[in-house]
């Protein structure tokens, strides 16, 4: 795994001997050259392991994205603060299978490093919601699912946002009709 810093200095490297190309007038090997720069450039913004990660969660492969994100040794110096966003966001997605404690540190550092596309910053808060859900943190949960709709603008979680907003009115629902039959109970004992 490359620093970060590194892919810039091997794509300054193949500008620069672009540049001698062009001047001996192999221009064709110049602009392939420039290309191929080019991809450095576009590695260090969108680094590589982070793009097959995803690739493997959209075929819900979930062995394959930790493989490829097993890759990515030390992020902080590996990767630009965005895709320390998605690298914590991919690690949460899978985390959140097993631990959802561990899950909710690696959602919350992915909004705080932040994350380009707002409906991913929308999913990271529905994540964080259910898991609030989980541990009976309604006001927090409530409050996320407002922040994830106000982001969802393209309506992608609309159906989401739903199921969680009917599942909360289900758990407080579920959570009165205990109490009123337990107290119903009490009191027929009562008498």
């Amino acid at each position: 795994m490359f620093n970060k810093y590194i892919k810039l200095v091997i794509a300054l490297a193949i500008t620069v001997w672009a540049v001698f190309q062009f001047v001996d007038g192999n221009i064709m090997n110049g602009i392939s050259l420039l290309f191929l720069a080019g991809i450095f450039v576009l590695f260090y913004y969108k680094n590589e392991f982070i793009i097959l990660a995803f690739l493997q969660l959209r075929k819900q492969n979930f062995e394959g994205c930790k493989k490829w994100l097993s890759y990515i040794r030390n992020p902080s110096s590996a990767l630009v603060t965005k895709q320390q966003g998605y690298y914590n966001f991919l690690q949460g997605i899978l985390v959140s299978q097993t631990n959802l404690t561990q899950a909710e540190k690696y959602f919350k550092k992915a909004l705080d490093f932040g994350l380009s596309m707002s409906h991913d910053t929308a999913m990271a808060k529905l994540q964080l919601a259910g898991i609030a859900m989980s541990k009976n943190r309604k006001n927090e949960a409530t409050k996320l699912i407002s922040d994830a709709k106000k982001l969802d603008k393209q309506g992608v979680l609309k159906d989401q946002i739903k199921m969680m907003k009917d599942q909360m009115k289900k758990a407080s629902g579920m959570g009165h009709h205990q109490m009123r039959g337990q107290m119903g109970g009490r009191r027929k004992g009562f008498r």
